[in-house]
């Protein structure tokens, strides 16, 4: 959520940015009234504190003097009841107070193009030709099926549907793409982990507005656990709740895990083949930051993904997500968007495969992670970006890498990870 200090500060700016983004400003005025209502009780419980201490004061002096203080003891438990019942009220008044902060956005960088949904997404670059295939091409799935790769009946028998048996070359390649991305990320100055698959719902409040994530994530019956829908979310909270010094900065930190995501938004988008499933691979990189630091940072992440990309020679696009199209943390996003010619009945087409998002300090406030300046301490800046989804790179590798005799070229980069240099027809 937004930092306290700007709804004081500058509102206007905060309504400009929810206008941008077709948004109500009615949660910013929210906001501000119950901030006003809860400093009003603050000043008051302070008045109540400093009777309470009066009071004591006199009572000790009654006691010395040998003086009966029936009437000060009396006063003195109304004032204890009063500070009781006004700590309460203080507290409902925060809880209020930011239940509407988290409703209200990031301040969108100026860059964000205006938009309501990712059609008004505009391209700022492309990269590669799409290939011109002198044969009738196959998508994923049917290269999937010829060669042994994907079992989706028995995984929707087993577990239900978007899910899927991943077999023979394509176990390899999903871990080889882990690796190679892993390397890539070592060599860039990144701490790498396997971090918790399930987080508790302080964690995920903090990553995520739950409103907004609430349909994607599956919850833990009995715990207060989720399963994480990104490995984002147990990354940015590593610092929660500290105060860090600014020679530890910037954190550049990795994680490759399993994700899960419910997709109960995405009926009737990609409902065959392995692009958008419940269960999935993916490498996840996060740069906590100083804030003058972080568009330095937000390059550096895109241009690494790139890099990713353009070394398996695959063509792919970079898009500016629109303002509708961008959820409350982000400020600014691009997505990579690589080129899959199995896609849009053969006629091939961008599809979604890697998002860059700087989040500035919206993260940051919600799990109070700050460092020390010469000022006294300031919030830091967030930022994250999928390296690579396992479940998205190998459709692009298998319908961008097939030959006229049905075998599958695999990109050079993953050589030395697969251990095999195609996919051949069985």
């Amino acid at each position: 959520m937004l930092d306290i200090k700007l709804f004081r500060e500058d509102p206007s700016l905060i309504r400009e940015s929810e206008t941008r983004r077709g948004h109500d400003t009615k949660a910013v005025d929210e906001v501000i009234r119950w901030d006003r209502l809860w400093r009003t009780a603050l000043k008051k419980v302070e008045l109540l504190k400093a009777q309470r201490n009066r009071v004591s004061a006199d009572i000790n002096q009654l006691k010395k003097k040998g003086k009966p203080a029936t009437a000060s003891i009396k006063e003195m438990r109304k004032v204890a009841d009063d500070i009781q019942k006004q700590d309460v009220k203080i507290k409902q008044i925060l809880e209020k107070r930011d239940v509407a902060r988290g409703l209200v956005g990031n301040i969108l960088d100026p860059s964000v193009p205006q938009g309501k949904t990712s059609e008004d997404n505009v391209p700022i670059k492309f990269v590669g030709k799409p290939t011109k295939f002198s044969f009738p091409i196959k998508d994923h799935i049917e290269l999937g099926q010829m060669h042994d790769l994907f079992d989706f009946d028995t995984a929707a028998k087993v577990s239900g549907a978007r899910f899927v048996y991943l077999k023979n070359e394509a176990v390899i390649l999903d871990l080889a793409i882990q690796r190679y991305a892993l390397d890539r990320l070592v060599k860039k100055g990144f701490t790498i982990t396997f971090p918790p698959l399930m987080v508790n719902k302080d964690t995920l409040s903090g990553g995520v507005n739950l409103s907004e994530f609430e349909e994607d994530t599956y919850k833990i019956e009995k715990e207060d656990l989720y399963l994480v829908a990104t490995t984002e979310f147990p990354l940015i909270a590593l610092k929660k709740g500290q105060t860090l010094y600014e020679s530890e900065l910037p954190i550049k930190v990795a994680a490759y895990g399993t994700c899960f995501r419910r997709e109960a938004g995405s009926h009737g988008r990609d409902t065959k083949g392995i692009i958008r499933m419940h269960q999935f691979n993916k490498i996840e990189e996060v740069v906590i930051c100083k804030p003058e630091d972080s568009a330095k940072y937000f390059k550096e992440l895109q241009a690494i993904t790139e890099s990713l990309w353009t070394d398996m020679g695959i063509p792919y696009r970079v898009v500016n997500t629109c303002t509708g199209d961008l959820g409350n943390k982000q400020a600014i996003m691009y997505d990579i968007e690589a080129w899959l010619p199995g896609q849009n009945k053969k006629k091939g087409a961008y599809r979604e495969v890697t998002s860059c998002s700087n989040c500035k300090n919206y993260q940051a406030v919600t799990l109070n992670t700050r460092y020390i300046t010469k000022d006294g301490k300031e919030y830091v800046h967030m930022l994250n970006n999928t390296a690579l989804a396992t479940s998205r790179a190998i459709p692009a590798i298998l319908e961008n890498f097939q030959q006229k005799d049905g075998s599958i070229k695999i990109p050079k980069v993953l050589w030395k990870y697969t251990g095999f240099k195609e996919i051949k027809h069985k």
